[in-house]
């Protein structure tokens, strides 16, 4: 069961947020966050799960080693320790895209079981969001990423639903769907841009 916890990091997670958009769109980002906190759950998620996927993006997005103590004081050690392994960076200016993507991935191999569920859910509702979004608007979608770049974006995903896959066995049963989820979703993808 969730509790008042788990109702604090929303409010946390939607206040740090709350002028944010996805990429290219008019969409509130805390549905990304609310979308990636269903899929841990729907996976089998724990609390601190759940907790760690609505405030995955914070570091990251602006808040930086202040904000991970911050979330480590009000939420606990578990919790930061799924943010922080989820942060590709809190450097700014962020590092080449290709660097920081190539450490992400080379990561999850070390990662707390923990921390690689709500990367797994985080990529899932991701890849399915560029999928629709190519749907919508074709080749002029990859001017979105700061790769600029199909053919990269493309090799990331894959990469992580391999590296995904090598711990299968460890992030349970709940987590099979979720993997089988991430590789149709990238098959169509490369289905519709012809690759």
């Amino acid at each position: 069961m969730l509790t008042k916890r788990f109702d604090a990091a929303l409010t946390y997670a939607s206040g740090h947020h709350r002028r944010q958009l996805r990429k290219g769109s008019g969409i509130p980002y805390v549905a990304h966050l609310l979308a990636v906190a269903a899929i841990a759950l729907e996976m089998g998620a724990d609390e601190d799960e759940a907790i760690g996927a609505l405030l995955h993006d914070v570091v990251e997005d602006g808040g930086g080693p202040a904000a991970l103590a911050d979330i480590r004081e009000r939420f606990g050690a578990a919790v930061a320790t799924i943010v922080q392994a989820n942060s590709d960076t809190d450097v700014e200016p962020k590092p080449p895209w290709r660097e920081r993507k190539e450490a992400y991935i080379d990561g999850i191999a070390h990662k707390p079981v923990a921390a690689v569920r709500v990367s797994l859910a985080d990529k899932l509702h991701n890849a399915r969001s560029i999928l629709q979004d190519y749907r919508l608007h074709g080749e002029q979608l990859w001017s979105r990423f700061s790769t600029g770049s199909g053919d990269d974006v493309r090799w990331y995903y894959a990469a992580l639903a391999a590296a995904f896959t090598a711990r299968a066995d460890e992030l349970g049963p709940g987590a099979r769907a979720a993997l089988d989820d991430l590789q149709r979703t990238l098959d169509q993808l490369d289905a519709l841009t012809g690759r």
